[in-house]
């Protein structure tokens, strides 16, 4: 379970070498924004055959042009990158959706890049109270529900089922910069999700970005993961 890439395709590499063969992959969205490989990020994402792929709010934006509610960072990465990204990879990004439910092994699952209320934008965090909790699970009508958005991971559980975040593999902000990937487990036990962390070298995907000219912010964060 992949989510917030973020064009950082060294992150996305050394993720994608801990996935074990043979193993289903999901994308919880914002393949785009921020980073400088946007095109590279693609095609990796595209040759790892996931099992779904969605659209994350970046992935909208490039797609649109769109940057209302985006902060002068993100802005600015997300116009770099309509200028750069091929027309292929547009059309690509222009066919996501930012909610798909599956079922797998006899259990529902329901995916959001940010919450079943608001697929595209709404923040779910760790602190949620419980009763929105339940109210989001009610929501999705599945026992797990899978979302991205915060570049937080996180497991929280209720009798209902579970809500899971496996955080950002590109960007983490939850002040460790390693990158972040998610696995489920189904079994006729029930069901897992186990977040892992996985090293990179955070300084090539930084220099990259100065190097294209994007906002030296948007490197410098990446070496503390905020």
């Amino acid at each position: 379970m992949i989510s917030d890439i973020h064009s950082n395709l060294d992150a996305l590499e050394a993720v994608s070498a801990v996935i074990p063969a043979g193993s289903s992959i999901i994308c919880l969205g914002d393949i785009v924004g921020y980073g400088a490989q946007p095109n590279e990020v693609i095609e990796a994402i595209r040759s790892l055959r996931p099992l779904a792929v969605l659209m994350g709010n970046h992935d909208y934006a490039v797609v649109t042009g769109d940057v209302e509610g985006f902060s002068t960072y993100a802005a600015t990465a997300i116009t770099w990158t309509r200028k750069h990204i091929t027309e292929t990879n547009i059309q690509f990004l222009s066919k996501l959706r930012p909610e798909i439910r599956l079922d797998l092994d006899n259990v529902h699952v329901a995916l959001y890049h940010a919450s079943p209320i608001d697929p595209l934008f709404e923040y779910i965090y760790p602190d949620i109270n419980c009763e929105y909790l339940e109210s989001l699970i009610a929501e999705a009508k599945s026992e797990v529900v899978l979302l991205g958005h915060t570049h937080i991971p996180m497991r929280l559980s209720t009798k209902a089922g579970i809500l899971a975040n496996p955080g950002s593999v590109g960007q983490p902000r939850d002040g460790n910069p390693n990158a972040s990937i998610g696995f489920l487990t189904l079994s006729a036990q029930g069901y897992e999700f186990e977040i892992k962390r996985v090293k990179y070298e955070v300084e090539s995907a930084a220099e990259k970005i100065r190097h294209v000219g994007l906002p030296h912010f948007l490197a410098d964060r990446l070496h503390n993961g905020t």
